[in-house]
């Protein structure tokens, strides 16, 4: 199927790196998303998933 067809999904950026396991403070350790950001990250808006992979996450893994 290509993706141009009406039927393909669009791909959504993830950090996800495969390594799912919450740490001690509730943090991913592979992509350092909350268990709730996760949940929620396909209904987040394009700029909200955006801002988590240039802002939040980063200074997350930084810390």
């Amino acid at each position: 199927m290509s993706n141009d067809s009406p039927l393909s999904q669009p791909v959504i950026l993830s950090p996800c790196v495969g390594i799912c396991r919450l740490d001690p403070l509730g943090y991913c350790e592979g992509c350092y998303r909350t268990g709730d950001e996760i949940a929620r990250w396909r209904s987040m808006s394009e700029t909200e998933r955006n801002h988590y992979m240039d802002v939040v996450l980063p200074a997350r893994e930084s810390a």
